[in-house]
């Protein structure tokens, strides 16, 4: 992933995608960022928190920063997808079924689409519930192996790895809560949430 290896030091081979636009010639086509730097761009620019971790053990310690964060130890956390109680097992989360009794919500994603900075979602996280449904707060965790360019490349990795029933309520979060509370007017209207991304390195 080239954006981390530049954030983290990893060393990467000299390429054209590092020549600076400017520097290139007049009429050479503007060079496409990579689809990690362009989701995390994006992602930001709605609102989101973005936190990058190498290794479970990141990703734990991130998780115990936001609940600190948060104070949210002590709160039920809504989660449809059981396989992060298992995965997060460690941290006695007590979950519930009812959106209205929670504090936040746990959960994965379908993809991470770069274009936007959204995220693709299906029935298999929220099942038919809608986003106004759901609380304020989310927690997404996530794997670098699902960045895709755009919806249209999500939708047909849903529909490969699902053969036997293709998921319903397909949806994307794109509009998030600042913590100044300011949203571009384009989010006028719609379900923006404080969301908080646990990405994990996978590849």
């Amino acid at each position: 992933m080239s954006l981390f290896r530049k954030f983290f030091g990893k060393k990467s081979d000299s390429s054209e995608e590092n020549i600076p636009n400017q520097e290139r010639g007049k009429y050479m086509p503007e060079i496409k960022l990579p689809a990690d730097e362009r989701f995390t761009i994006n992602f930001k620019a709605n609102g989101g928190k973005f936190l990058y971790c190498e290794n479970m053990k990141e990703i734990n310690q991130s998780l115990t920063s936001i609940l600190n964060e948060n104070k949210w130890h002590d709160e039920k956390a809504f989660i449809i997808d059981k396989r992060l109680e298992d995965l997060f097992k460690d941290f006695n989360i007590e979950s519930t079924k009812k959106a209205s009794e929670s504090a936040y919500f746990l959960s994965t994603c379908e993809y991470l689409i770069s274009d936007d900075g959204s995220l693709l979602i299906s029935s298999n996280q929220i099942a038919e519930k809608k986003l106004r449904e759901l609380p304020d707060s989310f927690i997404i965790y996530a794997t670098t192996s699902q960045f895709v360019e755009n919806i249209g490349e999500g939708l047909k990795g849903i529909k490969a790895k699902s053969k036997e029933k293709i998921p319903t309520n397909i949806t994307t979060i794109k509009h998030f809560k600042t913590d100044d509370g300011d949203k571009d007017f384009m989010a006028y209207g719609s379900s923006s949430k404080n969301l908080y991304l646990l990405l994990l390195e996978d590849l």
